[in-house]
């Protein structure tokens, strides 16, 4: 039987999933794994079921050039911190798990979108703290959603999700800005310049991590942003440069911001923590058991696949 490592604990189908094609190891920490942990991975076994934050990057292969493993199928869709082109030169594929993660991360950006412009965490800390006098014709005012404008950065298959809750909804116009032509955005959308986009009056990141996308939300894409627009993020942490954020946000540049996603995370500037126009969640896109089981299972089927010399069901291509 083949060795399969996992990097953290997963859903329990998922691992009878696992069990009944490997022999499994599954780490009992929660971190990514470490330098030596990366290198052991790729040395000690025949595949590996990473997640975000096992940065199989160029520097691993490069100490491991002829990795006992031959797949790397990634727990998640996003796969930036696997160093794609540097596993392909040492014979190790690398696959994701497209679309299991659509519906709930886009279910995320609009809990973000409602909960910073309704200032529901500012007012639920508010409440907690025994502070709360009592309902008032101004008290805890917020910005309506519905009718108001969208502007999303990126229409894959996430981007398009959002679309439609936008505009079915929530009656929004949907703008959006994408590298290539979309021809069918799924409901009534125009495709607009970037600079268009963040002028809407909320703007959704659901571009892919990697070095093209790589502080893609600067300076300048905030400084065209209107005064009151509220900046949601939900892709990577590392499409923003969360400088930048912090600076539009403490000089009023901007409205608010949701944030699932952080650019060194767990770590979150402590600006951000004391602001209250900013929602943060932590990380909790796809955390639903049903979406973390189906992308498990995905993997997994990834796995099996290559394990049989089939096709790779998803293969990220470079």
């Amino acid at each position: 039987m083949q060795r399969l490592l996992i990097t953290r604990a997963m859903p329990v189908r998922v691992l009878e999933a696992a069990q009944a094609w490997f022999a499994v190891t599954v780490r009992d920490e929660e971190a990514p794994l470490s330098a030596a942990g990366l290198r052991a991975a790729l040395r000690d076994y025949d595949a590996v079921l990473p997640t975000l934050g096992d940065r199989f990057q160029k520097d691993v292969f490069a100490d491991v050039p002829k990795p006992r493993a031959r797949i790397l199928a990634n727990f998640g869709v996003g796969y930036n911190h696997i160093d794609v082109s540097a596993a392909r030169a040492a014979g190790v594929e690398v696959t994701n798990t497209p679309g299991a993660v659509t519906d709930a991360t886009a279910d995320i950006a609009m809990t973000l979108i409602l909960m910073t412009a309704r200032r529901a965490g500012e007012g639920e800390r508010l409440l907690r703290a025994g502070s709360w006098d009592g309902w008032g014709p101004t008290a805890m005012l917020g910005t309506h959603v519905t009718g108001k404008t969208v502007g999303i950065i990126g229409l894959g298959r996430i981007g398009k999700a959002i679309a439609r809750r936008c505009h079915y909804g929530f009656d929004m116009t949907v703008i959006f800005f994408n590298r290539s032509v979309v021809s069918n955005p799924g409901c009534p959308a125009r495709q607009v310049s970037m600079t268009e986009a963040m002028g809407a009056d909320f703007v959704v990141v659901a571009v892919p991590g990697g070095a093209e996308t790589h502080h893609l939300l600067n300076a300048g894409a905030f400084a065209a942003m209107r005064r009151s627009g509220i900046f949601i993020n939900i892709s990577r942490g590392d499409v923003v440069d969360e400088a930048a954020l912090v600076a539009a946000l403490e000089s009023g540049r901007i409205g608010g911001a949701g944030l699932d996603v952080y650019e060194f995370e767990p770590e979150v500037p402590e600006a951000l923590v004391r602001m209250e126009n900013v929602t943060l969640l932590p990380h909790l896109g796809t955390a639903a058991l049903e979406v973390r089981e189906s992308m498990g299972l995905m993997a997994v089927e990834n796995l099996v696949a290559h394990l049989e010399g089939r096709d790779l069901p998803n293969r990220v291509s470079m």
